[in-house]
């Protein structure tokens, strides 16, 4: 495993901005106390405000089990203040058997996927500053919590990122880390359900994210700035498929059901990586003669 000088020199080679979080009083699994003492009433506000414009905006966008899950969350209370994970963590151990757990921000991937194998979730502790409320580089406590933990309520969701942590420390051995992290990017961050014969985002990169949202259900990938693809969910080629990371997605692959991305994603992927090796990367725009496009811009 990684130790923390050698992953924030991994990230600031990749990163112009290196790491956001304090990884100074790291425990050995890069988790930390959340401290709520140290969120100030401007962070308070910004966590509200937050919620309330999302919220507001997820009706007819999102799919049902993250609507029903977010209103459960708000007669909780969790809409009114930043919440405390260990609140947070007797409904959630009682739903499906995880737990959310405190870190500093982004880990190493063995770390990382070491927690969703053992039903943790890994929530980063710090939220934007007021002045970040529209553009954050590097996800805070608001899209961590927003975007992914309402789904952890949902079984299928909760046993896929079990399953999904599993493959991980899985895929490190086989040297196929990136086109398993091709499958996490278009499922949990920007994945899209085909739900009552409407396009509906279950993705956290997509749920958290106001302008992406309405980008990828109200203008359908219109948008003449964008041009975005809908594509029924296949596993190799989702697993081949670059994605953007500054930018709107130009492909998003949509799933029929939740049941439907389990059973896919199922086998064992020793002999997908193999094949995968001889295949080239497609551009994340491309589209194939094959491909089931359910929509593509204008």
């Amino acid at each position: 495993m990684q130790s923390r000088q050698e992953f924030q020199q991994t990230v600031a080679t990749r990163s112009s901005h290196g790491l956001r979080g304090h990884y100074d009083n790291i425990a050995a699994d890069f988790t930390v106390a959340q401290d709520y003492g140290k969120y100030s009433p401007a962070h308070q506000d910004v966590w509200r405000r937050l919620y309330a414009r999302q919220s507001a905006l997820i009706a007819g966008r999102a799919c049902q089990a993250f609507v029903d899950s977010i209103a459960a969350l708000a007669r909780s209370g969790f809409a009114d203040a930043i919440p405390r994970f260990d609140d947070v963590n007797e409904a959630l151990a009682k739903a499906t058997g995880w737990r959310l757990v405190p870190v500093p921000g982004l880990l190493p991937d063995a770390v990382f996927f070491e927690h969703l194998a053992n039903r943790r979730f890994p929530v980063t502790v710090w939220i934007r500053e007021p002045e970040e409320f529209d553009y954050i580089a590097e996800p805070d406590l608001f899209h961590d919590f927003f975007g992914h933990v309402p789904l952890l309520f949902d079984q299928k969701i909760a046993d896929y990122l079990q399953a999904y942590g599993a493959g991980g420390l899985k895929a490190l051995h086989l040297d196929a880390l990136s086109h398993l992290a091709r499958l996490y990017w278009y499922t949990i961050e920007f994945g899209m359900l085909l739900e009552d014969g409407r396009l509906r985002a279950y993705g956290a990169g997509i749920l958290s994210s106001p302008g992406e949202l309405r980008f990828v259900t109200d203008d359908g990938g219109h948008d003449p700035q964008h041009h975005a693809r809908f594509i029924r969910f296949d596993l190799m080629r989702v697993m081949q498929t670059e994605y953007m990371i500054d930018d709107f997605q130009q492909t998003y692959f949509v799933i029929d059901s939740f049941d439907r991305l389990i059973e896919a994603t199922a086998p064992d992927f020793t002999p997908y990586y193999a094949s995968l090796r001889n295949l080239p990367a497609l551009k994340a725009g491309a589209v194939l003669d094959d491909d089931r496009v359910i929509a593509a811009g204008r």
